[in-house]
This record gives structure tokens, C-alpha cells and sequence, in this order.
């Protein structure tokens, strides 16, 4: 099975902005075992700016979009370095991919994309992707990472995307808030309804909330692919997930949809 799995920056850093090792180290652990079982695994990892943030020592998340672009420059390698530290202990060998939004609109450039994504599946690497925030200006980003993933999931014809998230999944209502919201386990199809029950953005270090993970959801599920959003602090999830379980909640392929 060919799986996208999206981590986000809550997942992979603390609140000051540096790297949560202790489940940084078992999501690459996990991700490893599952590649050793057969899996193909494309990794999608926010966190460049987050990690650049606690590197400078600055106070919170720049505003303004040279400061972004600063930030994830420094914490893009420092991401990288640790991804591939930790994968190299289990025997995979990691590759860097920065996008952005040409890379899926434009033809010749997607096609390049996808190439290179093959390729690099039959070598048996393990591609970790991120939005090229070093470059990326609202005209040529992608905006969020969920969405990206999604836009990798459908390049790369995966078999199940995953988003690995800070809250369990999609609920009735916000958790935080409200003591009686009750989790939806499985959504056939994505209405007003649904849409409604998303709230808004994530954390501070973030950019994500529960309505890019609805659009995600909507991509993927349009291209033939089932979605899953799982809680992120809980990396060992990812066994039931691929296993079929019921873990977080589980967005259905559209009847007769295919990845293109």
C-alpha cells in the first residue's frame, strides 16, 4: 500500500518551537517498521518554521513574509538533518522535496513531479515533503500542508492519505470547548453539514485548522483515496491505521472516483 502521511507542527515541536524528539523519534520509527512490512511511505512535514522560530530564539511566529521565509530557511535544515539522522538508523534513506503550487498547475512541471516521485518509490527512498517556504508567495503557495498532502497524495496515485493531527479527528463539535462533542468515526460523503463542524485555525506555530483538513479530505476523496485524521501524539496509531482499524476519523473515496 502506497501511503501519504501528513505530520503537523504541533505533533513535531513543543510550544516553544523546539523539536519534540521523544515523538519525533517513534513517528520515524513507526514510518521505518511500516516501510519494512512493504508499505510505500511519502511523508509530508510541516514544522520549517516552527523549528526556525525556536532556532533564532525569536518570540513567536514572524508576521510579515520575509521573516517566514527567514525562519524556514534555518529550520528547513534543521528538519531535514533530523529526518534523515533518524531514518538512517533504521536503513531507509530520506529525500528532500520542496514544492509549490506550479508544481501541481503547471503540465510539465507536475510531470516532472511525479517522475521524480516514482523514481524515487522503486529506489526505495522515503520522500519527505514540505511547501518551499523559502520561495513560496501567496501567488505560488499552496497555503497548508494538508492541503499539499493531498495534492502529493494524488500525484503519487496513493492507496490512503493520513493526517496526523492535534485533536483525535472531526467531532460534532470543538472538544475544547464543548464536553458533549461526540467524534465521527467514518464520513461517507462531505456536506454543508460536515463543513459546517469545522472550526478554525490551529496552533500558534501552525497554519492548519479542521477546514484545511476538510478540503484535504475533499481532494483526496475525489481522486479515489481514502483520508484518515488521527491523533498525532500517538504515532503507534499508524499500524491500525494501515491495518484498516478504526482509528480518528476516516473520510471515504468517492464511488467511481480515481487518482488521475
Amino acid at each position: 500500500m502506497r501511503v501519504v502521511v501528513k505530520v503537523g507542527t504541533s505533533t513535531l515541536t513543543h510550544a516553544t518551537g523546539r523539536l519534540n524528539i521523544r515523538r519525533t523519534e517513534a513517528l520515524c520509527k513507526v514510518l521505518s517498521d511500516l516501510k519494512n512490512a512493504g508499505h510505500q511511505i511519502i511523508l509530508v512535514s510541516s514544522g520549517a518554521i516552527a523549528m526556525g522560530v525556536g532556532k533564532l530564539g525569536l518570540r513567536g511566529r514572524p508576521a510579515d513574509m520575509a521573516g517566514k521565509q527567514a525562519a524556514a530557511a534555518v529550520g528547513q535544515c534543521e528538519l531535514m538533518y533530523t529526518y534523515d539522522r533518524l531514518f538512517s538508523e533504521y536503513h531507509h534513506v530520506s529525500a528532500q522535496l520542496l514544492l509549490t503550487a506550479d508544481d501541481f498547475r503547471d503540465p510539465a512541471r507536475r510531470s516532472h513531479l511525479e517522475s521524480t516521485l516514482f523514481r524515487l518509490l522503486d529506489e526505495d527512498a522515503l520522500p519527505v515533503v514540505n511547501e518551499n517556504d523559502t520561495v513560496a508567495t501567496e501567488e505560488i503557495s499552496v497555503g497548508d500542508n494538508d492541503t499539499l498532502a493531498a495534492l502529493v497524495a494524488v500525484a503519487a496515485r496513493a492507496d490512503l492519505l493520513v493526517l496526523l493531527s492535534d485533536i483525535d479527528g472531526l467531532y460534532t463539535a470543538d472538544p475544547r470547548r464543548d464536553s458533549g462533542a461526540r467524534l465521527i468515526h467514518e464520513i461517507d460523503e462531505i456536506t454543508d453539514e460536515i463543513r459546517a463542524m469545522a472550526g478554525g485555525s490551529g496552533s500558534a506555530l501552525g497554519t492548519g485548522g479542521m477546514a484545511t483538513k476538510l478540503r484535504a479530505a475533499e481532494i483526496a476523496t475525489a481522486a479515489g483515496i481514502d483520508m484518515v485524521i488521527a491523533q498525532g501524539q500517538q504515532p503507534m496509531l499508524l499500524y491500525d491505521i494501515a491495518a484498516g482499524a478504526p482509528v480518528g476519523t476516516r473520510f471515504r473515496k468517492r464511488t467511481g472516483g480515481g487518482s488521475e
